[in-house]
């Protein structure tokens, strides 16, 4: 059975979707269709921008959703998911790739989440911190003893976690894990601490625009980052929506999930390989490619 992924934020690149546009009218007339829902010129952030521009939340987030659907999309006929994931951001994409979600709809809501999450990220000093080689339970424990906000924010695969919170707390939580071990605790360069209760204060913003928007039964099972099940229920997939927001992205338990549903491939769709690398790691056995 086959499982397309599709990317979060992080993966962009200079340059990413203008072979789709020069050479795909459906996927250009698209990219239009998102500079006018937008109201700014994404395509030529993304095309000719700087590496800076792609960074921006606001610009990161549209960017690499509408480059990971415009991929589904010209696949045509030869996209037929047995069933889909998308990291954090990426499950917007694959909402909108099996038919939950209209593009225009799905866009519109992924800037509306790029623009709550900013604001949140501008009320508090926060951030995240990858953590190499230490089991989960053993970051679950000390980010627990830590004073301040820091929690488990992304399961990537196993001896690789992200946290996320408040900076004081990151920096306590990295100290406190490199003693315990790790091999690496070392700050990212985000906007923000994603996936935390830091990001509560975006929370009513996005639910109010995710329960003004109509939302279809996919084509196939969705399995999301909140729980890492397979969801087709369309009001299940709106309220785990808005929880992905301050929950964990339960990364490996749910590639593992979908190689349990049967799950022999793994496609990703969009910018990078970081997902490849990922489902790679959770389990060798599976065939792993993707298409940028």
């Amino acid at each position: 059975m086959k499982a397309y992924v599709f990317p979060g934020q992080g993966a962009q690149f200079v340059g990413m979707g203008k072979d789709l546009y020069d050479n795909n009218a459906e996927a250009r007339a698209l990219f239009e269709k998102a500079n006018e829902i937008l109201g700014f010129s994404i395509t030529d952030l993304m095309f000719a921008g700087t590496d800076e521009d792609l960074r921006q939340t606001a610009v990161t987030q549209p960017a690499i959703f509408i480059h990971s659907v415009l991929l589904a999309k010209s696949l045509g006929a030869d996209f037929q998911p047995d069933m889909v994931a998308g990291h954090s951001l990426g499950e917007f994409s694959a909402l909108v790739a099996a038919g939950a979600l209209s593009f225009e709809d799905g866009l519109r809501l992924v800037a509306a989440r790029a623009r709550a999450m900013q604001k949140a990220c501008e009320l508090t000093e926060s951030t995240m911190a990858a953590v190499l080689a230490l089991p989960d339970e053993k970051v679950e424990e000390i980010c627990a003893g830590i004073e301040g906000t820091v929690v488990c924010a992304n399961y990537n695969c196993p001896g690789q976690l992200v946290i996320s919170g408040e900076v004081a707390a990151i920096d306590a939580a990295c100290e406190a894990l490199k003693a315990a071990g790790a091999k690496r605790a070392l700050k990212l360069k985000v906007g923000g601490a994603f996936h935390s209760p830091c990001m509560e204060p975006a929370r009513a913003e996005l639910a109010a625009a995710i329960e003004a928007t109509e939302f279809h039964t996919p084509v196939c099972p969705v399995f999301q980052n909140v729980d890492a099940l397979p969801h087709t229920d369309p009001a299940e997939i709106k309220a785990n929506l808005v929880a992905q927001l301050t929950a964990p992205v339960r990364w490996t338990q749910s590639v593992r999930n979908m190689i349990a549903d049967g799950a022999t491939e793994f496609v990703e769709l969009g910018p990078g390989k970081v997902l490849q690398g990922l489902v790679a790691k959770i389990d060798p056995s599976v065939s792993v490619s993707g298409m940028q």
